[in-house]
């Protein structure tokens, strides 16, 4: 059969991917090609299929991705108005991501489009996460601050444990539901259900290590942030 594309002659050589992601496949036989085959005069080598709408997921995850973190840190700066407390949320969601990457490890799964999109969704209820937990501190700590209790580091400790307690039901409950509704998704079979599980492996592995870590990380930066204010209101060195 003789097939053209653009006017010239085309011949199809079809390449199955097992056990690794398409990337590097393709940028190996690239490689390959350059260096083991010289092609004759008026032939040329396009690379097509899947690869190509991976190229163009790409390009798009380029501007997505620091768009996502621009709208996460403007809605955070609009809720607290202190870099401080942005940093603590913005600078704690590479943690929250360490249960995803843990689990599509454990799967072998490659990183894929779909596995960074499940990370960006991961990323965030990460942050809703950081921001209700910081919410939760600054209102305990401020209540404490009106009844007249004395503006130290004893009230400040009293202050982040009360707020932290306060989250552990709800964040129990919320982290509940979320995975009750991925982990169908992750287990299902038939079609598309390969990609429903590359977005849901990194939300269910997320789910696990984000609220342990919004309940450790953030509390301890809260308080030392809080504490050296105290320091420096005070003078101390």
């Amino acid at each position: 059969m003789l097939k053209s594309d653009n006017g010239r002659l085309v011949g199809y050589i079809y390449v199955d991917v097992a056990d690794r992601d398409l990337g590097s496949v393709v940028q190996d036989l690239q490689a390959a090609m350059q260096t083991q085959v010289s092609l004759p005069a008026g032939y040329g080598l396009a690379w097509s299929g899947q690869y190509e709408y991976l190229q163009r997921a790409l390009a798009r995850l380029q501007w997505v991705v620091p768009a996502a973190l621009a709208i996460i840190f403007l809605v955070i700066w609009m809720v607290f108005r202190r870099l401080s407390d942005v940093s603590i949320i913005l600078l704690s969601l590479p943690l929250a991501l360490v249960g995803g990457f843990w689990l599509i490890w454990g799967l072998g799964h490659a990183i894929s489009v779909a596995s960074m999109i499940g990370f960006i969704a991961l990323g965030g209820v990460a942050a809703e996460f950081g921001v209700i937990m910081l919410l939760y501190l600054r209102h305990a700590w401020e209540q404490r601050l009106a009844s007249g209790a004395p503006e130290d580091v004893s009230t400040l400790q009293e202050a982040i444990y009360e707020g932290a307690v306060q989250r552990v039901r709800p964040k129990a409950m919320t982290v509940a539901v979320i995975l009750a509704g991925l982990f169908p998704l992750f287990v299902g079979a038939g079609a598309g259900s390969e990609v429903m599980q590359r977005i849901a492996a990194p939300m269910l592995g997320g789910m696990l290590t984000a609220p342990v870590l919004s309940m450790v990380v953030i509390p301890a930066a809260f308080y030392l942030v809080r504490r050296r204010g105290l320091r420096a209101a005070r003078g101390d060195q």
